[in-house]
């Protein structure tokens, strides 16, 4: 078996015990971005499995973008990264 080399973990373990590798994150080529997709890219970066940088680069996000689901998460929780309750979060 070939594993490709890569810098950095391949699987890191999540705070509730959960064992997350590359092969959870998104598709590169994402273009629609659901809540659960944006919630595994931000644990990916906080447990260390990908950098913010690498992130951004993989899947063409700006940092803002990358910061302000980060915020919403942070404040509200992950069902502030969902469209429909965009609004609601942001009148709080």
């Amino acid at each position: 078996m070939y594993l490709k080399k890569i810098d950095g973990p391949r699987a890191v373990t999540l705070p509730g015990g959960k064992v997350m590798t590359r092969a959870d994150l998104p598709d590169p080529k994402t273009k629609r971005w659901v809540a659960s997709r944006k919630a595994a890219v931000l644990r990916a970066i906080e447990a260390g499995l990908i950098d913010r940088d690498e992130a951004c680069r993989l899947y063409v996000l700006s940092p803002e973008e990358l910061d302000s689901w980060a915020s919403a998460v942070q404040r509200h929780g992950e069902a502030a990264l969902k469209a429909t309750r965009l609004q609601k979060y942001r009148q709080l």
